[in-house]
């Protein structure tokens, strides 16, 4: 383990210490855990990022060519689409009052 001097303010540090003890953990711990998940998060990023660069769109369709043109299997269709609302928008009511 390595130590590590951290500045905070002080209402950031009493919520820290707040949010630990509501959790049951040090504030150390919940640190540790809070940049482990950030790094996480940028590292799935990078990855996702780097993996869509190497995407190609002559695959993809080349993919989906194998899909057979089949209905969907019972429970797995797609929803009905919402019903539109007829409210006009602000604008609309807008130009017309004016």
């Amino acid at each position: 383990m390595s130590a590590l001097s951290l500045r905070l303010p002080e209402s950031l540090h009493k919520r820290l210490a707040d949010l630990a003890e509501r959790e049951g953990i040090s504030i150390n711990q919940l640190i540790a855990t809070a940049v482990a998940e950030k790094m996480a998060a940028l590292d799935t990023e990078a990855i996702l990022t780097a993996r869509a660069a190497r995407g190609s769109r002559t695959r993809f369709l080349a993919a989906l060519g194998k899909v057979p043109d089949a209905e969907p299997i019972p429970g797995d269709e797609l929803p009905a689409p919402a019903p539109r609302s007829r409210t006009p928008s602000p604008k609309r009511s807008a130009r017309k009052a004016g």
